[in-house]
């Protein structure tokens, strides 16, 4: 029998590509997707592309409505607004993949810095961090998965098997370079996301103040054994999908590939959604666009010292909803790449 999941907050852009990839699971059905602003209205009206494969309407985000026709929730509600309804829905017995901020973080001090207080706090230390790859182990018994943010994902699956390697240049400073498409701002009207102002455009923002770093650095940490310290600089790229991520090391001596690729082959290799370029080829979004994969390369700056590695994603999809796909697969039980191995869309 399927497993009957629901959407609370589908009207964005994660919304859209979480109902086009639970359309085609063939183990789960889709019973409910929520949007207090189009209540009513049919998901194919507003989600064109959904036409004959999502036929249901928008509801309310009433929580005990939602827990009454679901067994597990997909919560892509903004920052800030799932706390409670995830805590509600957790107490009605649901299992729950939060695509917010909100359960990401083990340290409550270091969320509620960058966010606000958070007042499901015991819940918050019961979440599990929802990057397969490297912390799998507790996502099957997990009751909610905090799904990793886009930036994040891109930074950390690259970073994480490197770091213990004692390559870097003591207190010496990692920059992440990252660029993004518009899709990673959401689907709210907002002046900085007009056609206008991103076409034939590029630009930085939040650079060295984005929240995504905080974040970046405690699950290294929690992977790695090392805090690295990071300058994050994100940039709004005049396309609709994708992240790719440029991060500079300085090392402390001089390394070989071999060094580097065995790192990378020893933590990825037997990974679906991780796929290590070779040697003198590095990713691109076109690569990805539309899957759940990562790719990742590098290069070592001859005489330099330096190691550049690189990484693309689909921002929509493995860093948002395939990566909570992949949880989701994970928590019932089934193949972790059920559902997701869509081919990238080219061109």
């Amino acid at each position: 029998m399927k497993t009957k999941v629901a959407i609370i907050g589908a009207s964005g852009y994660t919304g859209v590509e979480l109902m086009r990839i639970l359309a085609g699971h063939p183990e789960v059905e889709l019973m409910a997707v929520t949007s207090r602003q189009h209540v009513g209205m049919p998901v194919a009206d507003f989600f064109p592309s959904l036409r004959d494969i999502v036929k249901l309407s928008f509801m309310d985000n009433k929580v005990e409505e939602i827990a009454d026709l679901a067994d597990l929730i997909f919560t892509a509600l903004p920052h800030k607004a799932a706390i409670e309804v995830v805590a509600e829905l957790h107490g009605a017995g649901k299992r729950v993949v939060d695509l917010s901020a909100d359960y990401r973080f083990s340290d409550r001090a270091l969320y509620e810095t960058w966010y606000q207080p958070h007042t499901a706090p015991d819940l918050l230390a019961e979440a599990v961090y929802g990057l397969p790859e490297l912390f799998r182990a507790g996502i099957p018994g997990a009751r909610v998965v905090g799904n990793p943010g886009c930036y994040p994902t891109s930074v950390i699956l690259p970073l994480a098997p490197i770091l213990p390697l004692g390559l870097i240049e003591p207190k010496s400073t990692i920059v992440v370079d990252a660029k993004s498409g518009t899709s990673g701002a959401g689907r709210s009207l907002s002046v900085g996301s007009l056609y206008c102002e991103v076409n034939e455009n590029f630009k930085p923002y939040k650079a060295g103040n984005h929240r995504h770093q905080p974040e970046m650095v405690e699950q290294l940490e929690r992977a790695s054994g090392i805090a690295p310290q990071l300058l994050f600089v994100p940039h709004l790229l005049p396309v609709n999908r994708g992240i790719l991520s440029s991060i500079y090391l300085p090392l402390s001596r001089d390394v070989t590939a071999t060094e580097i690729e065995e790192a990378l082959e020893q933590t990825y290799g037997k990974e679906t959604f991780v796929r290590l370029l070779p040697a003198g080829t590095l990713p691109t979004l076109n690569a990805v666009r539309g899957s759940n994969y990562c790719d990742i390369g590098y290069v070592l700056a001859p005489g330099q010292r330096s190691l550049i590695l690189f990484s693309a994603i689909d921002n929509l999809v493995k860093g948002a909803a395939g990566q909570a796909v992949q949880n989701m697969n994970l928590m019932l039980g089934l193949p972790e790449e059920m559902g997701l191995l869509t081919v990238a869309l080219v061109p």
